[in-house]
């Protein structure tokens, strides 16, 4: 069978590309090293690096009574009246006469609310919260302000890492709802203006409550 000339370049640049391979322009991509890069400093800070990024307010505590103290000047601050807390442990913490403003009354008509996580990501500055919570789905979402309880045990590195931390903890009961939020609610949907508070909270709080490793 006779082969058409054109046909026949083809197939000789074809015999040509085969006898002298190109190098890959990105060899590193091609899966020859790990995503998931490991830690260079203290996940307290990095967490606090990350989240204050993404326009979250921290504050690190050195144990629950200086926790109590950060979160009554903040009230104060800020002038709220009725803050929204469901979470029994929670309830217990501010249990005082001097946190009148912390209840579980209506969450439609709250200055705030405050909720416990399941872990918190330092890399990416997350909270990651679950519907097996006492608070549920709607409370870190639909107050317009949230306030986060966390402990430094709970701090994990990666988001890899909170995964392994849920399915552990909940085994083949994984929560319905996960979510992941990073800093308060933003968008940029309209004219690439960026906007705070539209699908969710206005203000995010993390207050990080410092809790030492028991000797092994």
């Amino acid at each position: 069978m006779k082969v058409s000339s054109s046909k026949e370049k083809i197939l000789k640049k074809i015999r040509e590309a085969l006898s002298n391979s190109t190098p890959l322009p990105f060899p590193k991509s091609e899966g020859n090293s790990s995503v998931f890069q490991p830690r260079t400093e203290d996940l307290e800070i990095l967490f606090a690096e990350e989240f204050t990024k993404l326009l979250g307010k921290f504050a690190f505590c050195i144990n629950e009574d200086d926790a109590k103290n950060q979160i009554k000047k903040l009230i104060v601050q800020k002038k709220w009246e009725n803050i929204y807390c469901k979470e029994n442990e929670l309830q217990n913490l501010f249990k005082t006469e001097e946190f009148p403003a912390i209840k579980e009354s209506s969450l439609a008509h709250c200055d705030a609310a405050i909720t416990s996580c399941n872990c918190l990501i330092a890399r990416t500055g997350a909270i990651v919260m679950s519907s097996a919570q006492q608070s549920g789905r709607t409370v870190s979402a639909y107050s317009p302000v949230h306030i986060c309880i966390a402990y430094t045990d709970q701090l994990v590195f990666d988001t890899r890492d909170a995964l392994k931390n849920l399915k552990n903890k909940y085994g083949n009961n994984i929560p319905s709802f996960i979510t992941f939020a990073a800093g308060p609610s933003r968008t940029a949907d309209i004219e690439k203006t960026l906007v705070v508070g539209v699908h969710g909270p206005k203000e995010v709080y993390v207050f990080l409550i410092d809790k030492p490793l028991l000797p092994v």
